[in-house]
């Protein structure tokens, strides 16, 4: 699920900057910056770039209901689980494209700005499992910044970093069955 949610909003914020800028390819990718050796990912180059820091699992969650009836019987489903996302959008652009890697990370924080709620009804493709997405920058102090730059592998490129709240998890098992209790009718004589 997670994979659904990151590839969502990278299609949405491709499709963005393709209308704005008339391009005729591609320019977001979800991708690793740097292979595991330590090389530079392929297809990364002058693009920007979207990949997951962290996951957490939210505490809040936005949604309690469990059950739902079915029939004659009340059907008790496992809670969904809530995750945050922590996601960099990072723009790998090098030499004289510099320029280009300012102004598409500022279309990004434009898109999200305008956009950072994603529904079903905003995003009529996203998966029917997730209720809905909510984008919020995260703020980084340069100490935090230099160190999650350094525990990445590599150096310091223009990016802004996002926190994605209420990835639902529903698998929608049924871990139980409940009798439905009502009032007996009364009896006509």
């Amino acid at each position: 699920m997670v994979n659904l949610a990151v590839q969502l909003l990278a299609t949405q914020l491709n499709q963005y900057l393709r209308r704005i800028y008339n391009l005729s390819e591609d320019v977001v990718v979800v991708s690793n910056l740097l292979e595991v050796d330590g090389s530079v990912a392929a297809n990364v180059n002058n693009k920007l770039v979207i990949f997951l820091v962290n996951i957490e699992k939210d505490t809040i969650p936005f949604r309690q209901v469990n059950s739902h009836e079915a029939g004659q019987r009340e059907v008790q489903s496992s809670m969904p689980l809530y995750f945050n996302l922590y996601l960099m959008m990072t723009a790998n652009f090098t030499g004289n494209s510099y320029p280009e890697a300012l102004k598409f990370l500022s279309s990004t924080i434009s898109f999200f700005q305008k956009n950072h709620v994603m529904n079903h009804q905003t995003a009529p493709e996203m998966d029917a499992r997730i209720e809905k997405l909510i984008l919020d920058i995260e703020n980084l102090s340069i100490q935090d910044l230099s160190n999650l730059w350094g525990a990445l592998g590599g150096k310091y490129l223009p990016s802004i970093f996002y926190k994605v709240r209420m990835v639902a998890f529903d698998a929608e098992d049924i871990v139980g069955r409940i009798p439905v209790v009502s009032e007996p009718k009364p009896s006509v004589q």
